[in-house]
């Protein structure tokens, strides 16, 4: 029987990692460059998808908004799993279940095990990606030992999104199921691993009695972990689409005595104060809402305002929304605590800009993928070489954005990172001439998006962390967090749903097909200029002497 091996010292004074800490780094690192790349790992393989399951751009799409609607609709909801259930056996069910719906992710025939795999693998990622993060924290010493590994982890997170692009480009030459099945005997590797080396030290769940109401008083402590200050990757470069806040101990309450274990309410309603103190029926509520807004917003083109297929899934939305705004106004421990946005303009406007950021971000590279592979008939991978400018600068500077935010201050870099990406989509709008014009147009494009993520991305994650409480940063960070990912879903839906709206005629050249891609373009360049103006903004309400201060 597999045991756990006791939790790993650092060796010595001259701070190096033993075998044990370097194979739990290796553990968690792996795992992060697993979640980095799935959404990257969908983008290039979005039109080979079409083409095997028969189903345009406004189905496809499920396969990246699925994982970042999953990831982002039940962000908060496993982080008080998490805090509940303990970072180890969460970490470890959590690796199985993204074992499994790779395999099954691989073998879909239909649309809709396909999306429901995503979903999976999504909330899977927002399990592990800020719990890898929490473990490291409480495992390394304090000091070089634990920056050390923070570096490893942080490398390993920024490179995903570019080696998705590449492994998602190569395996796709053979089939999309492959590039979707490759993650699974790898996490199963990682699991395997995991059960050994990941100390039971690390299996922390808050005590019954716990308050998950809202933030500390002032004399409890804040929980322990790192605040992570980087473009979606951990530490200063979290994945796109990842936070890594990590939830730690909630507080400690004294044990149970008899008398409470006589007091404990009937069996049958265990499952109704199960369901308070997870708040499940919020997590389901804002999931079924956001999945039901983005088939409003896909169905639309085909089939107008006036069809029910379109116009029920808007409603239900609406009506969902309603609902979650009664569940987590009269729920004893909501997911959604607004507490740490009250009087903070700061981070509003963080989570705004980086939404737009991502958002853009993501419906270009949609865009583009449908450009280049179903216009121009590149391959996989020469598409996803072709779309390395945008992606590898973030990976390549991940370490430095923190010193970058020191020198110049997170305002006046936010505000560059926008204009550059507002500047992007721009180039895009110029009159379309054919065949693709690479080095003309794309390229440049892809540098000005890459620059964006450099400058800007770190500065918005230090900027929104900035002015809050230590109480309230897991609270606000997954807000924040919640918001960015749940941008990116609805801008590629949306982009999903104008490129058929203002598809070409049947028997039209690709010419005529890369002008139609005009609106979603425009949206894309509108939603950059949003988050400049955002930017500016911050930047002109911010005081001189705080310009260095990531506020």
């Amino acid at each position: 029987m597999t045991r756990t091996l006791p939790a790993p010292v650092a060796a010595g004074t001259d701070e190096r990692f033993g075998p044990r800490l370097w194979g739990l780094l290796l553990v968690l690192a792996g795992n992060m460059l697993i979640d980095a790349l799935e959404v990257s790992v969908a983008v290039v393989a979005l039109p080979a998808i079409g083409t095997d399951l028969g189903q345009p751009p406004t189905v496809t799409q499920w396969a990246m908004t699925g994982f970042a609607a999953g990831f982002g609709g039940l962000l908060l909801f496993g982080a008080r799993v998490v805090t509940l259930l303990g970072r180890r056996r969460v970490y470890l069910a959590a690796l199985l279940a993204f074992a499994a719906a790779s395999a099954l992710s691989a073998l879909a025939h239909d649309p809709w095990l396909l999306l429901a795999t995503r979903l999976t693998k999504g909330f899977c990622a927002a399990l592990t990606a800020p719990t890898g993060l929490a473990i490291i924290t409480a495992t390394f010493p304090e000091g070089r030992p634990r920056s050390r590994a923070v570096s490893v982890y942080t490398l390993f997170g920024a490179g995903g999104f570019t080696a998705g692009l590449l492994l998602s480009g190569w395996l796709t030459q053979t089939s999309w199921r492959w590039a979707f099945a490759f993650p699974a005997p790898v996490v199963l590797l990682l699991f395997a691993f995991g059960l050994r080396l990941i100390p039971r030290g690390a299996d922390e769940s808050t005590p019954k009695g716990a308050d998950l109401s809202g933030p500390r008083r002032p004399a409890e402590s804040a929980p322990k972990g790192i605040d992570l200050s980087g473009p979606r990757r951990p530490a200063e470069s979290a994945p796109k689409g990842t936070d890594l806040s990590a939830p730690g101990r909630d507080g400690e309450s004294a044990p149970q005595g008899r008398g409470e274990l006589r007091d404990q309410p009937p069996r049958r309603r265990t499952m109704t104060a199960t369901a308070q103190r997870y708040d499940i029926p919020g997590a389901l509520t804002l999931l079924a809402a956001l999945l039901a807004l983005v088939q409003g917003i896909t169905q639309l083109p085909d089939h107008g305002w006036s069809d029910p297929r379109a116009v029920g899934p808007l409603t239900a939305a609406a009506l969902l929304l309603l609902l979650l705004w009664r569940v987590e106004r009269h729920a004893p421990a909501p997911l959604l605590n607004t507490a740490p946005l009250r009087g903070n303009p700061t981070l509003i406007r963080s989570a705004l800009g980086a939404a737009c950021l991502n958002g853009s971000y993501l419906g270009l590279l949609f865009v583009l993928t449908y450009q280049t592979q179903t216009l121009a008939g590149w391959s996989p991978l020469h598409t996803a070489f072709a779309l390395l400018p945008a992606a590898a600068p973030p990976a390549l500077t991940a370490l430095a954005s923190g010193r970058l935010v020191a020198t110049f201050g997170a305002p006046r870099l936010i505000v560059a990172g926008a204009a550059c990406a507002f500047a992007g989509g721009l180039l895009q709008l110029r009159p379309h001439a054919w065949p693709l014009d690479y080095q003309g147009r794309m390229l440049p494009t892809l540098l000005f998006v890459g620059a964006a993520f450099v400058l800007s991305f770190a500065a918005l994650n230090m900027q929104a962390m900035s002015r809050l409480a230590p109480a309230d940063r897991l609270t606000g960070s997954g807000l924040y967090q919640t918001a960015v990912q749940l941008a990116a879903v609805l801008a590629v839906a949306l982009v999903a749903a104008l490129l058929a709206a203002h598809a070409p005629a049947p028997g039209a050249g690709p010419a005529a097909a890369a002008a139609a891609c005009r609106p979603a373009l425009t949206l894309v360049a509108a939603l950059g200029f949003l988050g400049l103006l955002v930017g500016l903004t911050g930047l002109i309400r911010t005081p001189p002497s705080s310009l260095h201060h990531g506020e």
